[in-house]
């Protein structure tokens, strides 16, 4: 992070956020600036890591994937090393679109979207109790998505 962001940068950022297909030309129009400026803005906003890549949200009903599952993981042992290996078994599962080392009384916060309870379950049963140091693990399910987002306020 070489500069600190202007008044300008984080209105690029917000739009950006809001929308990653808006073109450089589009972005410019808003800001009433050319667009060569916002060109090399928005790449030195890449280049120093604010923007760390461009997504599409996708609609996880439409895939079919309609159950969203919490899973809640205490380890048995924490040190260093359980930890580490812990966290790589864990993002070696596709599965697994999220996942939170936390403060408090469970140690890791999962979230997970399957297709069914039973795709869950075997989940559940085939993957994750392959993982030998968890002690314990809760499952909760969303039962109604009340807001998702994935924008910062900035």
């Amino acid at each position: 992070m070489t500069e600190k962001l202007d008044s300008i940068d984080l209105t690029i950022l917000r739009i950006l956020q809001n929308d990653s297909k808006k073109t450089n030309k589009e972005i410019a129009t808003a800001l009433n600036l050319t667009i060569s400026p916002v060109y090399e803005r928005i790449k030195r906003l890449e280049n120093d890591g604010y923007i760390k890549k461009y997504v599409a949200v996708l609609d996880k009903k439409l895939l079919n994937y309609p159950v969203t599952a919490i899973c809640m993981v205490s380890l048995r042992y924490h040190n260093e090393g359980f930890i580490d290996k812990f966290e790589q078994q864990i993002k070696e599962l596709p599965e697994v679109q999220e996942c939170y080392h936390m403060a408090g009384k469970v140690d890791f916060f999962l979230k997970i979207n399957m297709k069914s309870l039973d795709h869950y379950h075997d989940f559940v049963r085939l993957k994750l109790s392959n993982i030998s140091n968890i002690g314990v693990l809760e499952s909760y399910f969303v039962l109604k998505e009340i807001k998702q987002s994935t924008e910062y306020v900035i």
